[in-house]
């Protein structure tokens, strides 16, 4: 498995990226085809859904940024982070195949209202 650290670093910074071009190019290095999302308010699966899931979460919060507030750490095949993105707060557990990323588990621990 890749360093913890780097692949919770890089999963940041495709939150991040605003450029879908880019994003695609991200999750087709870093992500099994068929990779999978699922946390309170969706479930996606597959490079096009989840770059449309991240383009739909930077539309509606024009100039979001996400950030580690934990470092990551993980064991076997599994990577587990905190993350903060303005009033928001989450963690995050990756299941790692073959050095990609192939399912994520996200849980919100902190949501203004």
């Amino acid at each position: 498995m890749s360093d913890a650290s780097q692949v919770a670093e890089d999963y940041m910074a495709l939150w991040n990226e605003a450029d879908s071009g880019r994003r695609r190019a991200m999750l087709a290095k870093s992500w099994t085809e068929g990779a999978k999302l699922a946390d309170p308010f969706a479930r996606c699966q597959g490079h096009a859904e989840i770059d449309a899931l991240i383009g739909g979460v930077q539309s509606r919060f024009p100039g979001i940024r996400f950030a580690l507030t934990t470092p990551a750490d993980g064991f076997g095949e599994f990577v587990r982070f905190s993350w903060g993105a303005g009033p928001v707060e989450g963690s995050d557990v990756l299941m790692m195949e073959g050095g990609k990323i192939a399912s994520v588990i996200g849980f919100i621990d902190k949501m203004p209202g």
